[in-house]
């Protein structure tokens, strides 16, 4: 068991990678704060974007979507507007066979739908996330409110139309003879016996060549023989796998997936326990009420944790993300805020798995 108890921030995509590590792999992840996700923007195509509108990424001091909108909120404090609508031409391609908005595996979900300004949406999916938002209440980290109906109907609506969205969108890429694995209704059995027989190759051609990778990295991660690289692009192997490895096939979260860990799609934000809607008691800077910022300075003051990964932006590369992994609540506190495009999440770990300090 590793002496590392690692929280870990994530969209549904990544949430599912972390929770496939756990379930086939030693992981040292031991809690997950999972975010509501609609979609992400390759961060090259937004550049490009931007450009049409004579904006770079370092004139944008935040980001925010909302009714219909992107909203740039300039360094100026001027804000520009772009239409989803046109937009949506650089949403990463894996997004469109999403069927999760509510990282549906994570202890705790956190996201803005259904809450009034400066408050979130907190969903308590576990066990340990139940007795974290307790503790967190109890010693004034944050303060809940009960979840009304018309706000629970209008969450639930919302991830409704995103799972029949993509699910359109499965059934049209797997008419071109594209099959999306993930959704996939097998046995445990039969899904042990797929991966017995899967390796990097079949991870090429099943996930990463026909635009299903998250780019979250869990493959790079769990190669036992630090094979595989994921930078800004596709996974790439040097070399070739040992006959008896199958482990990036396993954890990537776009190959089957377990009996215990799949949503059927008929429950539009997955199981519970209770919802509420939350706001900071402790921290204000960042979206959704700060709230994951405030979850983990809980879990790091208390010693629930010994660490958090997290996604920091780049201090030479504007809006560019990258994960790390830090004790530090400054740290913590300064990236704070969505991002809205991707980095190989698992990337810090690599660091614990070879001992590194």
């Amino acid at each position: 068991m590793s002496e590392h108890r690692i929280a870990m921030v994530g969209t549904p995509c990544e949430i599912m990678a972390a929770s496939k590590l756990q379930h086939y792999t030693d992981s040292p992840i031991d809690v997950k704060l999972g975010l509501f996700c609609m979609e992400n923007f390759s961060y090259k195509y937004f550049e490009n974007l931007l450009e049409e509108y004579d904006l770079k990424m370092d004139d944008i001091e935040k980001f925010q979507i909302d009714k219909g909108f992107v909203f740039l909120l300039l360094k100026t404090k001027e804000t520009v507007k772009i239409p989803l609508s046109i937009a949506k031409r650089i949403i990463r391609k894996n997004c469109n066979i999403c069927v999760e908005l509510t990282s549906e595996t994570s202890d705790i979900s956190v996201g803005s739908i259904g809450s009034e300004d400066g408050w979130s949406t907190l969903i308590i999916r576990t066990e340990k996330g139940e007795e974290i938002v307790n503790g967190a209440i109890e010693q004034n980290f944050i303060e809940a409110k009960d979840f009304t109906e018309s706000q629970f109907d209008l969450l639930n609506k919302i991830a409704d139309t995103k799972i029949n969205k993509n699910l359109e969108n499965i059934e049209k890429r797997e008419f071109l003879a594209r099959p999306v694995l993930y959704q996939r209704n097998k046995s445990d059995d039969s899904i042990n016996k797929e991966i017995s027989e899967s390796q990097f190759l079949d991870l090429k051609s099943n996930v990463i060549d026909v635009g299903a990778c998250v780019l979250c990295g869990a493959c790079e991660y769990a190669c036992p023989d630090n094979l595989i690289t994921i930078d800004d692009t596709k996974p790439i192997m040097r070399g070739e796998c040992p006959d008896d490895c199958h482990a990036c096939f396993a954890v990537c979260p776009r190959t089957f997936i377990p009996e215990s860990l799949r949503n059927d799609s008929s429950k539009a934000i997955g199981d519970f326990i209770k919802v509420f809607t939350v706001r900071s008691s402790k921290h204000s800077q960042g979206q959704d009420g700060s709230i994951v910022t405030t979850l983990l300075d809980y879990l790091l003051t208390n010693d629930i944790i010994t660490e958090a990964v997290i996604v920091d932006k780049d201090d030479y590369l504007a809006w560019k993300p990258y994960a790390k992994m830090t004790s530090d609540i400054d740290e913590v506190v300064k990236s704070g805020g969505t991002k809205y495009s991707v980095c190989p999440v698992f990337k810090p770990l690599r660091n614990i798995k070879e001992g590194v300090n």
